[in-house]
């Protein structure tokens, strides 16, 4: 069995949420959402809510997926230039009637985003649950109404508002969303759904919501208020193919029946059921991707005409660096190379590279024994022509060479100076 449990068991980061417990920092991440994650054959890794933490992601890869669920509200600055119309009274009875989540986490907000757009960037399947949802739709350029309240509900006939977060009574509050048909939440929730109906109840404890959805989302479903309760990407949603971006802002792992941990409905658990199946895919594709085939093992004769072409490359690397001739030995031995470039046309990108990481030049090889053999018969040749000029014939050629040497400079000189006052 293989030590790398990376390659064995598929991972899904979740970020955890901050709150104060005996005057220190605590940092959790709610039991239903591990339960569900483990349960369906994932590993939840939990990304602490530490400063610093969005600079070094890197170190939790490999990441076959994301799961991002409540929290406070996300920073307006990151998706509204103003502050949506709202009076500094009504912004601070926001804060006063919403207190546990109007306290803005920066920290939790970058490396949320972070992780948001990576997924984006590789298509690595994301979950949003709650604030999640939010973050995804911040992610792809969408906004948020920063309080349903004061900017959707109060613009509502009466009997279309919804209450949206109950603190009398947080975990039993209900309220309607029309599931549109032909969505995956309308799939996995059909059963469940009254005859001519596509009306469910879902829970809710939140006071911001989707105001402008990103526009590569498509909604799955609507609040009698117009809000966007679920939305997703149907370009990136095909689970069996490790594809699965999407948002809920209510929380299916909690619609649990009074004192019970039985669901409001049998498709409540089926998010996170094929949220787990795209991971799991994913993590496939990506150790299919990633995995490197261990070379054959040679016999020794061919280990040793693998050693004589090593030896001719690494030849070749020290005359192309140190540009000068070779002996006949080191010619000899250098055609081992060339003929193993000429007979193979069809390099790959990866044996490319490494040659001319060696300082090999690809496929010419050849061609450059040629050049440095015509160079050897030029010197040769003009050896043997001065060795028979005079003592005084060689100093005029020398002083000669020398003035066209002075004159060549000056010239050139004068060359760059006009190009560089031209520019």
């Amino acid at each position: 069995m293989s030590s790398d449990l990376s390659v064995i068991l598929p991972r899904v980061l979740i970020v955890s949420r901050r709150s104060v417990r005996k005057n220190k920092f605590v940092d959790f991440v709610g039991e239903y959402h591990l339960d569900l994650i483990v349960g369906y054959g994932a590993v939840p890794v939990i990304v602490p809510r530490v400063s610093g933490v969005h600079m070094l992601l890197d170190s939790f890869e490999p990441i076959h997926g994301v799961l991002l669920c409540e929290g406070e509200d996300i920073d307006p600055s990151l998706y509204e230039q103003d502050t949506s119309g709202l009076s500094q009274e009504e912004l601070e009875e926001i804060r006063r009637l919403h207190a546990s989540d109007t306290a803005i986490d920066t920290e939790k907000d970058s490396i949320e985003l972070s992780l948001a757009k990576l997924c984006l960037e590789r298509n690595i399947p994301y979950m949003g649950i709650c604030r999640g949802s939010q973050v995804l739709n911040v992610a792809c350029g969408g906004t948020l109404y920063q309080d349903i309240g004061k900017e959707l509900s109060n613009k509502c006939p009466e009997n279309q508002r919804v209450m949206h977060i109950n603190y009398d009574d947080y975990d039993g509050h209900r309220h309607e969303v029309k599931v549109v048909e032909n969505t995956p939440l309308h799939h996995w929730f059909k059963d469940s759904l009254e005859e001519g109906k596509i009306d469910i109840l879902v829970n809710s404890y939140h006071h911001q919501g989707v105001k402008r959805l990103a526009q590569r989302f498509v909604p799955m479903a609507f609040g009698p208020d117009g809000l966007i309760e679920g939305f997703y990407d149907p370009d990136a949603y095909n689970p069996e193919e490790g594809k699965f971006i999407m948002g809920l802002q209510f929380h299916p792992e909690r619609m649990r029946k009074p004192d019970s941990e039985e669901f409001d409905y049998p498709g409540c658990p089926f998010a996170y059921k094929e949220f787990v199946k795209a991971v799991i895919a994913y993590q496939k594709k990506l150790n299919c991707l990633t995995s490197v085939q261990k070379p054959p093992k040679l016999n020794q004769e061919m280990e040793n005409k693998r050693k004589i072409i090593v030896r001719s490359f690494s030849l070749a690397k020290n005359l192309y660096n140190a540009g000068r001739g070779m002996s006949s030995t080191k010619e000899s031995e250098l055609e081992a190379g060339a003929e193993f470039l000429e007979s193979n046309t069809a390099l790959t990108v990866q044996q490319e590279n490494r040659l001319k990481q060696m300082g090999a030049t690809v496929r010419n090889a050849g061609s450059y024994l040629e050049r440095l053999k015509m160079n050897e018969e030029r010197e040769k040749m003009a050896r043997n022509v001065m060795g028979k000029m005079s003592v005084e014939q060689l100093s005029e050629l020398l002083s000669f060479y020398h003035n066209m040497g002075q004159i060549c400079s000056e010239v050139l000189e004068r060359k760059i100076h006009g190009l560089v006052n031209d520019l």
